[in-house]
């Protein structure tokens, strides 16, 4: 996941109700890459950022973490396809593998990768990074979004 960055925006103490601002400018800034990864501490925000990024992007089926089977798809009206991936429990890259994780990353389709640092060596030379922070609020969050490659 070393990559150069070539532009990032910020966005500080974002409270959940500004939530769907936030995803909206996050998908204007990192619309044309087609992997996403989402960096925060456990109960960070991570899934709850996806859930609004799948609301804004009008999918249909119900978006919720894949910790146990690993990867949701879902079907969305502005986008087809979403592959909604969580990486927390796989014990090595080799559960990643199995499930082809390879074929979901180059596929064309918009990845949503929670936990990536746990498969760092399937993740693509092109990505976007959403970190996410506690504010010094802690019911707020603050936003750093990285385009690599």
């Amino acid at each position: 996941m070393e990559s150069e960055i070539s532009e990032n925006i910020s966005f500080s103490d974002i409270h959940l109700d500004d939530l769907p601002t936030v995803v909206a400018d996050i998908y204007d800034f990192g619309k044309n890459h087609k992997v996403w990864l989402f960096k925060a501490e456990m109960g960070g925000g991570k899934t709850t950022c996806i859930s609004q990024l799948c609301e804004y992007l009008e999918v249909e089926d119900h978006v919720s973490s894949p910790t146990f089977g690993l990867v949701n798809e879902y079907n969305s009206t502005k986008m087809g396809e979403i592959y909604h991936f969580d990486f927390y429990r796989i014990k090595n890259e080799q559960e990643a593998f199995e499930i082809g994780v390879e074929d979901y990353f180059y596929s064309g389709a918009l990845c949503l990768i929670e936990w990536p640092e746990m498969v760092p060596s399937f993740i693509p030379d092109q990505f976007l990074l959403i970190e996410i922070t506690l504010s010094n609020e802690q019911t707020k969050r603050n936003f750093k979004i990285s385009k690599h490659g």
